[in-house]
């Protein structure tokens, strides 16, 4: 078996746990890959930000150390490297197949821009001033129409990201359904809409007011949107392999966090 590890070079908690994880290889003969095409499987040190970052390099299996704060995405601990490395040898775990979402924008101008897969959400979002306006449709059926802060359309992975600090609510990631969830709206319709895995959303931006700017943001990078455009979401053909060790559930992960 090889592993390639990619960590968060930034924190000195994470290098260490870095060292620390060479050096339990070496003790078990486990090899290092320094090629990510060359690896089994990868290893995110870092926190959740790490782990997408980590994600998005390849669809080979990846399982993550948390150094970082929360660590919903992360699987192990820096003290349980050791004890995590002989449970994957052995075979001592599962992949869950987690679901992804992708989309494009279609530009007022008539461009089309797409939104790569992203493993947590496609969010819409504003600057620092004003608010967005912006029209929610589901299947081509208008839902309602949004004065807010933004949108996010999440996977039940990224419920526990960005949704889950907008009061949304926290799903069993292994589900596949879409969340939508509205950003400080400032609407009568200001709850969590939960969607089928085929439903097609679109967002349309409605109104630009003064200086307000908006963006599309997959996992974080954004793209500049304008009033006219149309932002498409849909569930990715794409999915993501995590690495899950057989003594750790979503559950153990929630109690432990939100404790």
């Amino acid at each position: 078996m090889k592993i390639f590890i990619n960590a968060d070079d930034f924190t000195e908690n994470a290098l260490k746990t870095k060292d620390d994880l060479i050096n339990c290889c070496k003790k078990l003969d486990i090899e290092i890959a320094g090629d990510i095409s060359q690896a089994d499987i990868l290893f995110s040190i870092g926190g959740d930000g790490t782990f997408l970052n980590t994600a998005k390099l390849t669809d080979k299996p990846i399982i993550g150390i948390n150094t970082g704060t929360l660590g919903y995405l992360t699987e192990v601990n820096p003290d349980e490297l050791e004890n995590a490395l002989k449970n994957i040898v052995n075979g001592n775990y599962t992949i869950e197949n987690r679901m992804m979402v992708e989309g494009k924008i279609l530009k007022s101008s008539g461009d089309t821009i797409s939104i790569p897969e992203s493993l947590n959400e496609i969010a819409i979002s504003k600057n620092v001033n004003g608010v967005v306006r912006f029209d929610a449709i589901v299947n081509d059926k208008p839902i309602t129409s949004y004065i807010a802060d933004g949108i996010l359309v999440c996977t039940p992975t990224g419920s526990t990201a960005y949704n889950l600090s907008c009061g949304g609510p926290l799903v069993d990631p292994t589900a596949e359904i879409l969340i939508m969830t509205p950003i400080a709206p400032h609407t009568v319709l200001n709850k969590s809409i939960v969607l089928s895995k085929k439903s097609n959303i679109k967002i349309k931006i409605t109104e630009l007011r003064d200086n307000t700017s908006a963006y599309v943001l997959n996992d974080g990078i954004p793209n500049k949107l304008e009033s006219g455009d149309i932002v498409e979401i849909k569930k990715s053909e794409k999915i993501k392999k995590i690495i899950k060790l057989e003594d750790r559930s979503f559950i153990d992960t929630i109690r432990e966090n939100i404790n």
